[in-house]
């Protein structure tokens, strides 16, 4: 494994001014090496971003700002400050005496950035490599999960379960907290060692991680998604399966989606290390699941004949089949650590999903509003549409390449009626046409601030008592919301518009 003192003196090429990529930058620079942060980019965001760790470089050496060949432009030097170089505006010329690049997540592997690089013969890796590399001596293992949708509301199940059994954790990785930080972190003096850590791992960076041990992990489903990015569905799931490697204990999967399994059958593993199944149905041996409303292990028990309650569905914070699912993907890869089940049972009561994840806005006028905004492709769609009787379906945005007829098949029954939003609303439209066309539609040809406000109240008026108004979109955001979070605020602003003009 490679130290800090390996990346001394070396010349380190930074792909992308995100979060990771400010994360890896200082990081590397704070362990000798000298960093070129490259962007495609010039905006507005980029020059925050650059400024941001231009004044961290400077308070760290001491160094003014100083100009290398200029900021911006093809072969551009980039501004310098301290170990640190910044260079706007183009993501494609490899910078001279490059021997590693260390990308963000977002950069697809034909970026022509990437082709330099193998031309002349330098490795790419993510900022997820990185961190595994710099773990200290005895660092905490890492209990990992990735999947098409719920990996970040499994990873914080997960956190939440392991501290209920008092251990000190952290949710880490694609959720947020950038990976490095973490790990470097458990070196300096006066830090409280993880005991363990719930690991959000992405596609994109499975894809640059070649590395990565966990303890256990799970690929909690698979659907067609970042099919641009990654070229074939073959190779997405290739890169999913990457998370399998090298586990030690238990490699978790859904045995409702057999191809979770079969990316188990092909991981080379550790002697010793276990397939564990979960299902929303009876387990069976070596598998978790749901018996009568209660959450039951037939895996890590002494007796396979034997099933140990876990948890009861009422435990959770929302009963949708989906959910379960987590939650149980969860508890596997905490009974893998030797969790008690009374903690898989406190930590899960304990959880509180994160905003626009079937997120309940209000009961008014005999109608529930649910915001999952988050549901950003078919897959997810489905899930959340499976988790109501009566639905009036608020749907629409960039498809992404998705086609939607098999989705609208699978929910034609419970759809009241849908009102369509978003650049690509007419595939959702001609897909309801020729698999639901006694369904009411709305189509809303209009992209203004006030638009879900009026997806809202065309909603409310096709719904009947009893009725779920869900916001499922099926779709990418950017069409008309900076990202699915101000997409799920404004159905939220909308159903409290409403609700207190019913008040």
């Amino acid at each position: 494994m490679q130290g800090p003192q390996d990346f001394a003196g070396r010349h380190i090429t930074v792909a992308g001014l995100g979060v990771s990529g400010i994360s890896a930058a200082r990081a590397l620079a704070g362990l000798g090496a000298q960093v070129t942060v490259v962007d495609g980019g010039s905006g507005d965001k980029q020059q925050a971003a650059a400024r941001e760790l231009e004044d961290w470089a400077a308070a760290r050496w001491g160094s003014p700002r100083t100009e290398s060949g200029g900021a911006s432009g093809k072969g551009g030097g980039g501004r310098r400050v301290g170990a640190i170089t910044v260079r706007l505006g183009d993501g494609e010329t490899l910078p001279k005496g490059t021997d590693l690049i260390v990308t963000s997540p977002g950069w697809k592997p034909d970026s022509p950035l990437f082709a330099a690089a193998a031309e002349a013969g330098v490795d790419v890796v993510g900022d997820v490599e990185i961190a595994w590399l710099l773990r200290p001596p005895g660092s905490a293992p890492w209990l990992a999960v990735t999947g098409t949708n719920g990996k970040t509301t499994t990873v914080r199940m997960l956190a939440a379960i392991l501290e209920a059994e008092g251990l000190h954790t952290a949710a880490v990785g694609n959720i947020g907290t950038p990976i490095i930080d973490v790990v470097l972190g458990q070196g300096q003096e006066g830090a409280e060692p993880y005991d363990v850590l719930a690991v959000e791992l992405s596609s994109y960076q499975l894809h640059w991680a070649p590395s990565v041990r966990a303890h256990s992990a799970a690929v909690l489903n698979l659907a067609p998604d970042h099919l641009d990015w990654h070229g074939s569905m073959a190779a997405y799931a290739a890169d999913k399966g990457r998370i399998y490697e090298g586990n030690t204990i238990a490699c978790v999967y859904n045995v409702a989606d057999p191809a979770t399994e079969e990316l188990v059958r092909a991981a080379e593993v550790e002697e010793g290390c276990r397939a564990i199944g979960f299902t929303l149905g009876t387990p069976g041996p070596s598998e978790l699941g749901v018996v009568e409303g209660i959450l039951v292990d037939r895996a890590f028990v002494a007796n396979p004949q034997a099933a140990q309650e876990l948890a009861e569905v009422s435990d959770l914070a929302s009963p949708a089949p989906h959910n379960i699912a987590n939650a149980l993907a969860a508890a596997a890869l905490a009974r893998a650590f030797g969790v008690r089940p009374a903690s898989v049972r406190d930590g899960l009561r304990a959880f509180r999903p994160e905003p626009h994840r079937i997120e309940h806005i209000a009961d008014t006028g005999g109608l529930t509003y649910i915001d999952d905004s988050k549901a950003t492709n078919t897959h997810a769609a489905e899930a959340s549409l499976a988790a109501y009787e009566h639905i009036v379906w608020i749907a629409g945005g960039l498809a992404k390449g998705a086609t939607f007829d098999e989705l609208v098949q699978k929910s034609a029954k419970r759809l009241r009626g849908a009102v369509l939003i978003g650049a690509d609303r007419a595939l959702i439209r001609e897909a309801l046409a020729r698999h639901a066309p006694d369904v009411p539609v709305v189509d809303l040809d209009r992209t203004d601030t006030g638009a879900m406000s009026e997806a809202v109240r065309q909603a409310t008026r096709l719904g009947r008592p009893g009725d779920t108004v869900l916001l499922a979109p099926a779709c990418a955001s950017m069409d008309m919301f900076v990202n699915y979070n101000k997409r799920g605020d404004a159905f939220a602003a909308a159903v409290r518009e409403l609700t207190a003009e019913d008040n």
